[in-house]
């Protein structure tokens, strides 16, 4: 996102309820009033704009707008990227943002951090801490596994923890 300072977004954009909407008529097929930001689907799902030949991302607006400055990473609390609502924003370093990753859609045992170890029979948690990967332990039985996960993220990654239990 280009520079755009806390009052240009205000002069820009009216914030309620999570969207932002044009408090200016930025192209003759938008009118003032209008939702600002669109996808491109799966290859850009974050909302985003343009003014004046340059490209805004609408979290980063939001963000901008209520806190005053720009962080180099926004991490939407709840996961929905789609989700922009100035209480689901936080600042968040690199690793804060993947710690808050959902669960990979190609996950054998459906529970963050936990995967089937074929040789032992078990279900094994490990968790990434400063870049490296802790090994938790090793059960036999799923949901145990899930609870030692979430504890363990609990522990590791605080308020970033990501609970996303099986089937939720």
């Amino acid at each position: 996102m280009s520079i755009l300072t806390q009052e240009e977004a205000h002069r820009l954009f009216e914030y309620r309820d999570g969207e932002l909407f044009w408090k200016i008529r930025p192209a003759m097929c938008v009118r003032i009033g209008s939702k600002v930001g669109g996808t491109n689907g799966a290859k850009q799902p974050y909302l985003r704009s343009r003014y004046k030949d340059q490209r805004f991302m609408v979290h980063q607006i939001v963000f901008l707008m209520h806190k005053g400055y720009l962080p180099k990473i926004i991490d939407h609390i709840d996961g929905n990227i789609q989700n922009n609502s100035i209480e689901n924003l936080r600042s968040a370093t690199n690793s804060e943002n993947s710690i808050n990753k959902k669960i990979r859609k190609d996950s054998c045992t459906g529970v963050k951090n936990v995967s089937y170890h074929k040789p032992t029979g078990k279900y094994k948690v490990s968790v990434t801490v400063d870049k490296k990967r802790t090994h938790i332990g090793s059960y036999d039985d799923l949901e145990f596994a899930e609870l030692v996960s979430l504890e363990a993220q609990n522990k590791f990654y605080g308020a970033f923890a990501s609970y996303q239990l099986k089937g939720a």
